[in-house]
């Protein structure tokens, strides 16, 4: 079976919708046809400052999430990328062997770096596609679940494997971006040219928080002056999000639930998302809050993750260094 890695940073208490369905969704039909592994990502999250009990309880909560989504830790790897040390040590090997400006024109450094305050932003965060490609080649993937914003950052992991592959030998498999089809792009309530975020939190419906905030979001939803329903998502941004929401969260084609609300107002459509939202999030919440209850089991599976992600990783690294010409302890 191919093989699948994607990671998730631990940098909110909750995930939102626009997680869920735009790719953890996924994460979970992928269990059939792949070889899996997923990832609490958190020395991604530290590339920005972090209060260290905030990262820890979030990076346990993460993982309860993925379990409560349906990712089965007897189906697929599930593991915490600091609790495997191999991403850090392949991420220098691979640092030595990217050019600066190769680097410097990663576009969301450009953008996160800004938000960072310019020159205050870490080395960390300048490097974090580097060890983003270290956290794919390590595992030795075949295809990476990819988004419009992190197509470059495959790009540069292509690059590298092969400029690593031409250098020392044939050694990693050049990933192939995995691009699901029909994946529901859910954008911001409030403001519909932004994608849903955590970063705007007023428009963006996480899936733990309290059913009564999540539906009065909903009921808030932007929409527009047109007055009626109809699948434009230039001309009706917001109104075309809810359908493509009430479609994917039911199961049925944006087609579909268009023409059974199309001409009317935007009240009963509105209520067909929070009719299909909160039930699904009270569930989702009652699930994490059962798996948080049990901490010590809890740790066991996350643990057990990281050492079967270890075993694969090791094998990985160890050809690594004894190719690159580096000592490795026995």
């Amino acid at each position: 079976m191919p093989r699948v890695l994607s990671g998730i940073q631990p940098t909110a208490d909750s995930f939102h919708l626009g997680n869920y369905l735009g790719a953890l969704r996924n994460w979970v039909a992928m269990q059939q046809e792949y070889q899996t592994f997923f990832s609490i990502v958190d020395l991604h999250a530290i590339t920005v400052p972090t209060d260290p009990d905030e990262l820890r309880n979030r990076t346990r909560l993460s993982y309860a999430q993925l379990l409560a989504f349906g990712l089965d830790p007897e189906r697929s790897c599930i593991f915490v990328q600091s609790q495997v040390p191999q991403h850090a040590e392949l991420a220098w090997v691979m640092q030595c062997l990217t050019g600066f400006g190769e680097a410097s024109r990663m576009t969301q450094f450009k953008d996160k770096s800004a938000r960072e305050g310019g020159e205050s932003a870490s080395v960390g965060l300048f490097t974090y596609p580097v060890l983003q490609a270290a956290d794919i080649l390590l595992y030795q993937a075949d295809r990476v679940p990819v988004g419009e914003d992190q197509r470059q950052h495959l790009e540069l992991t292509r690059d590298l494997s092969q400029r690593f592959n031409g250098r020392y030998g044939n050694t990693f498999v050049v990933p192939e971006a995995y691009i699901v089809k029909d994946t529901a792009r859910v954008v911001d309530l409030q403001n519909p040219l932004a994608k849903m975020s955590k970063s705007l939190p007023a428009g963006c419906l996480f899936l733990l928080d309290d059913p009564k905030a999540m539906e009065k979001k909903i009921k808030r939803a932007v929409t527009d002056s047109v007055g009626e329903v109809h699948f434009d998502p230039v001309n009706q941004p917001g109104v075309s999000n809810l359908l493509v929401v009430v479609a994917a969260m039911s199961d049925r084609s944006v087609a579909d639930v268009t023409d059974e609300f199309g001409g009317g107002g935007y009240g009963p459509l509105k209520q067909a998302a929070a009719d299909v939202i909160l039930p699904f999030a009270r569930d989702f919440a009652d699930r994490v809050e059962a798996l948080m209850a049990d901490r010590a089991e809890l740790d066991r599976i996350m643990d057990d993750g990281a050492r079967r992600a270890r075993n694969v990783a090791e094998v990985t690294i160890a050809d690594v260094y004894d190719k690159v010409g580096l000592r490795r302890s026995k």
